[in-house]
């Protein structure tokens, strides 16, 4: 998986790890456009007075090629270290092709077509500062760039495209710009990179609006008004801080920050501070609602917990969450279209709706109710927590520490932690950290998991700890296993963590963790249906599944796409039944039979 790592703790968390010199930003105490000035002076080439002073230097416009081997290798995607391009790199599959250092450099010729050579991409034109020093050869917004696109977007603004009239081989865009939702107030052609390069670009205006304000009020140029303080004509401004908000910092931008700093004596604060954006400049506001959730569905009910899935809203700028109400009280707030209700009581009937989110805060109405009746209660047989690390971020080789949102919305952290290497899907690779899960309600019962360890080692163990507590041991090896710790047997809010992992240095991939509900309260009688229903693979990566039920002669099977279409049904079903090309996504399988019904959610990959 390849899409971008998003770093989304506190400011304290990237100056951490951005390496920012001791006292760097001490004098920037201000807001507004006096915060902008106060960063100008700490980023400029002058001997401003300050304590510490860091006063930039100019490497010169040949040396760019030369800082692009620290700032712009491909350490993050491919990880081969070729040129990154923002305009070629493919987040999510094969580049269509890749740059080496120097050995592909524009001879200057050529370049009638993507792939041939790449040179220096000036973010903001050089036209608009007449080629002047050090604007030409400042890094922090002179990017590496194919050649032949670099010459497609010219001196285009950056904007929302409605109609391409040219799109690179990784869905770069140029067109004329959509005159609605955030980037209303401009029609003619604007050149759109994709989102993960996004807020990249942003920070990089935001840079040279800031390292520049003594000369920009002097600049002729669309997306500028030419003012020093706000510098950004309103369209383009609210753009830029849309795709700032929506795409934040990521490690390739912060290694990038450092490399340049290690070269030019100074660095972006927009990467080591994203707050200062929104301290310094304000966007139009956004007073315009998400749409309203739809086709909120309820399935996979057991004794304590309900699955819900609903259609996606859309938004002028973005949706950003959506809250989750249980009998019209809030429950919780989640960043995808599923989510898990935990610590539900059995035999209990409950009332399900979600609203919509957008940055600003505007909600959506509420969605249509949908009921859930949970279960009675037993000891065992469904899953009560799953994480799959479906959500852990771009692939990166780097040990760090590393945070995301699970699979059941909690928060997760894995330290001295890498996320490039998969195993039944994305999963995280732990070194000499630790794995840690959020609190979870309904108990533990079980707990299943799948290893391997990886780059050669020794064999050798986890601590699994409930609560701060032993409760029991994961091996690993050079061969895949999964295995489980049976009657854990621990009732209320859990969480789960894998510490003290035996061999120093070795280092093991981690996937597919599940746990079940325990409540010895609570009877088995009625999980005899969910303990014997067995459906493998799942997820699926071929669009194949087979179903093992008991008794199938009497057993009814229906399966639902996430819109509630049923998409298969079948009757008197043998006990085992292979269904194949089933369409790629969450499916609901249901089944019914002279005892209950029960409903399982399928992934298709």
């Amino acid at each position: 998986m390849k899409t971008k790592l998003l770093l989304i703790a506190l400011c304290t968390f990237y100056a951490g790890y951005s390496q920012v010199p001791t006292n760097y930003y001490d004098s920037a105490t201000g807001s507004g456009y006096t915060l902008k000035t106060q960063l100008k002076n700490i980023i400029d080439s002058d001997n401003d007075g300050l304590t510490p002073e860091f006063q930039s230097t100019d490497p010169g416009y040949s040396a760019l090629y030369t800082t692009y081997l620290t700032s712009d290798s491909d350490s993050y995607y491919e990880n081969n270290g070729t040129v990154l391009d923002m305009y070629s790199e493919n987040p999510t599959g094969t580049d269509s092709y890749e740059y080496t250092h120097f050995t592909d450099q524009d001879p200057g010729s050529g370049g009638t077509s993507e792939g041939q050579f790449y040179n220096r991409e000036h973010i903001i034109p050089q036209s608009v500062f007449n080629q002047v020093t050090p604007q030409r050869s400042d890094a922090h917004f002179v990017v590496p760039s194919d050649k032949f696109v670099n010459g497609a977007r010219g001196s285009f603004p950056f904007g929302r495209v409605q109609t391409a009239n040219l799109t690179t081989t990784n869905g770069s865009k140029r067109g004329n710009n959509l005159d609605a939702g955030y980037s209303a107030g401009y029609t003619a052609t604007v050149f759109e990179p994709i989102d993960e390069f996004k807020g990249d670009i942003a920070r990089m205006h935001f840079y040279f609006a800031t390292r520049y304000e003594d000369n920009v009020s002097g600049y002729t140029y669309t997306m500028f008004n030419g003012t020093s303080n706000q510098v950004f004509d309103q369209t383009f401004l609210n753009i830029l801080i849309a795709w700032h908000n929506q795409d934040p910092v990521s490690a390739r931008e912060i290694d990038r920050n450092n490399a340049i700093f290690a070269i030019q004596n100074n660095r972006n604060p927009f990467i080591d501070h994203p707050e200062y954006v929104g301290m310094i400049w304000t966007s139009t506001t956004d007073t315009e609602p998400p749409t309203t959730p739809t086709n909120l569905m309820v399935s996979n009910e057991t004794s304590n917990s309900i699955d819900l899935s609903w259609t996606a809203s859309t938004d002028n700028t973005a949706v950003t969450a959506y809250d989750v109400y249980v009998n019209s009280v809030f429950n919780k707030s989640v960043a995808t279209t599923t989510t898990t209700v935990n610590g539900l009581s059995a035999e209990t009937t409950y009332s399900f709706t979600v609203l919509a989110k957008d940055a600003a805060g505007n909600e959506s109405a509420q969605s249509n109710s949908a009921n859930g009746t949970t279960l009675a209660g037993g000891t065992g047989g469904s899953d009560c927590a799953t994480e799959t690390f479906a959500n852990i971020g771009a692939a990166s080789s780097s040990y760090e520490t590393r945070m995301w949102t699970g699979d059941d919305g909690g928060n997760w952290t894995a330290t001295d932690a890498r996320t490039d290497q998969t195993l039944t899907g994305s999963a995280i690779t732990i070194r000499n950290g630790e794995l840690t899960g959020p609190s979870i309600s309904g108990g533990i019962g079980s707990l299943t998991v799948t290893t391997i360890r990886v780059f050669g080692g020794g064999n050798g163990t986890f601590t699994v700890r409930v609560n701060g507590t032993s409760v029991g041991t994961i091996p690993y090896s050079d061969v895949q296993q999964t295995a489980t710790i049976s009657d854990i047997n621990i009732t209320g809010n859990i969480a789960v963590s894998f510490t003290d992992k035996v061999t120093t240095g070795d280092r093991v991939i981690i996937d597919d963790l599940s746990w079940t509900c325990y409540d010895p309260a609570l009877g088995v009688d009625d999980f005899d249906l969910d303990d014997l229903v067995a459906i493998y693979p799942n997820p699926s990566f071929d669009g194949s599944i087979t179903v093992n039920i008991p008794n199938g002669n009497d057993n009814e099977l229906n399966i639902y796409d996430i819109t509630g279409k049923r998409i298969i049904a079948k009757q008197n079903i043998e006990e085992t039944t292979q269904l194949s090309n089933l369409p790629k996504g969450i499916l609901l399988l249901e089944i019914i039979s002279s005892q209950r019904s029960i409903t399982k959610k399928v992934v298709i990959q």
